[in-house]
């Protein structure tokens, strides 16, 4: 068993699918409309046929609430991988990117957390080598 599919609550897909590939590096894998709302899926740039990251709209009742509990106790809703997070760090205040944690040691990894401007924080996280 593996993981195919991974989602994002977000309040507005267009606005998720311009942060998530203009700003994050994602690309687009699939847009299929279906109603109000598409089946957006994103991949990493670096792993094209890997795991799928849904676009997920929050129109269900319970998932504004659900967000908003999670951001105001500084809890990310997801993780991404990184290699070199003080470069990653860097990059990403630069486009202007809110961070609400900078750079963290935590034993064998590294962690920040920012804002992805469609209700969720999210983390980014580079394990070191052990022993670093």
């Amino acid at each position: 068993m593996r993981i195919n599919l991974a989602s994002v609550l977000v309040d507005d897909q267009e606005k998720a699918l311009r942060f998530y590939t203009d700003v994050l590096g994602f690309k687009k894998k699939r847009d299929i409309p279906l109603g109000d709302h598409r089946w957006l899926t994103l991949t990493s740039a670096e792993d094209p046929n890997g795991t799928e990251l849904v676009l997920e709209p929050d129109a269900h009742p319970a998932a504004r609430p659900f967000k908003q509990a999670l951001v105001e106790d500084g809890i990310p809703f997801t993780s991404f991988a990184v290699e070199d997070l003080g470069k990653e760090f860097k990059r990403l205040r630069e486009a202007r990117v809110r961070f609400t944690q900078e750079p963290v040691e935590m034993g064998p990894v590294r962690t920040a957390v920012f804002d992805d401007t469609c209700g969720n924080l999210i983390q980014i996280v580079e394990r070191r080598a052990h022993g670093q």
